[in-house]
């Protein structure tokens, strides 16, 4: 898979990087709206990209399926999809995914000199407002990707369309990346679909009174080319597809590039496991390379 390590900006991209003030706003409530970083077609592209993924239309596929790969196909039937390392299995995809501008916003919020891909996940909500795997409970990113170095990952939620409450937006928890985390245990290494929807609520509502603030949640509203960054401890989640049309989007998180793996051991001594550490290349020291340009090509680079 090759990748164009031509970064450079325009003069117009500039301006759509977050102003200082913008930057420090994101510190404090942990979430930040972009401006336009995608066209109409470019947007369309997507679109239109993952309809023919679904199709069956591959430009790779992975050499081997990892234990938690999230990967929807037609005879799951019409539930929430997800589709893992949609970056690396659909170059046209990839290729918009890869606009210098998203890296760059990315690099700002983070305050990285560089940004990498870590995962990509295609998501589609079908228009059935019953639909229980539509729901998302709350969670936030860091309590899964605990076999990374960093603190500052973050994550893009990109919708192929105008998304709202209606269709069941992302939705933040205002500054909860800030807060002091209490009743983490082994669980909360599990992704959030296989965890109790009710015990995620109470987690959120007890560290939220642990930390003597209200939960305030803020939907995200964003039009169409634009897209919404979180950071991976701020708490998230999304409610159901009331309206006519599927919600279509893409959940694209980003790694600093200081990030490594480390061993994360359990209270049992098992050492966490993330789908990676079975497909990315090896570091000298035979720890798995959270660096490797195939599945974790550089977004965006400082010059």
């Amino acid at each position: 898979m090759s990748v164009t390590e031509d970064f450079a900006l325009s003069e117009e991209e500039q301006a759509l990087l977050p102003t200082d003030e913008e930057v420090e706003e994101y510190a404090r409530s942990g979430w930040y709206l972009t401006r336009k970083l995608f066209t109409d077609e470019e947007v369309d592209e997507l679109t239109t990209a993952s309809e023919r993924f679904y199709a069956g239309e591959r430009s790779r596929t992975l050499p081997l399926r990892p234990p938690r790969l999230a990967y929807w196909e037609p005879t799951n039937g019409a539930v929430q999809r997800h589709n893992d390392y949609i970056h690396y299995e659909h170059d046209a995809i990839a290729r918009i995914l890869r606009k210098p501008i998203v890296g760059a916003v990315a690099a700002r919020l983070a305050k990285a000199d560089e940004i990498r891909v870590f995962q990509s996940t295609l998501i589609y909500k079908p228009p059935i407002a019953g639909e229980r795997s539509n729901l998302v409970p709350w969670h936030f990113d860091k309590h899964y990707w605990q076999s990374c170095t960093s603190e500052e990952m973050l994550t893009a939620f990109i919708p192929f369309h105008d998304c709202g409450v209606e269709m069941g937006t992302i939705t933040m928890v205002d500054g909860s990346h800030r807060w002091d985390e209490i009743g983490a245990d082994d669980s909360t290494t599990r992704h959030f679909a296989d965890r109790d929807n009710d015990d995620l609520e109470r987690m959120l509502q007890d560290n939220a009174a642990y930390n003597h603030v209200e939960v305030a949640k803020i939907p995200m509203l964003i039009p169409k080319g634009h897209m919404s960054f979180h950071h991976c401890r701020t708490y998230h989640g999304s409610g159901a597809n009331v309206s006519a049309d599927p919600r279509r989007a893409i959940s694209f998180h980003l790694q600093p590039g200081d990030n490594e793996y480390r061993p994360f051991h359990l209270s049992n001594g098992d050492v966490v496991v993330y789908n990676h550490d079975v497909l990315v290349r090896r570091t000298t020291d035979g720890r798995p390379d959270y660096a490797d340009p195939e599945f974790c090509p550089v977004l965006w680079r400082n010059a």
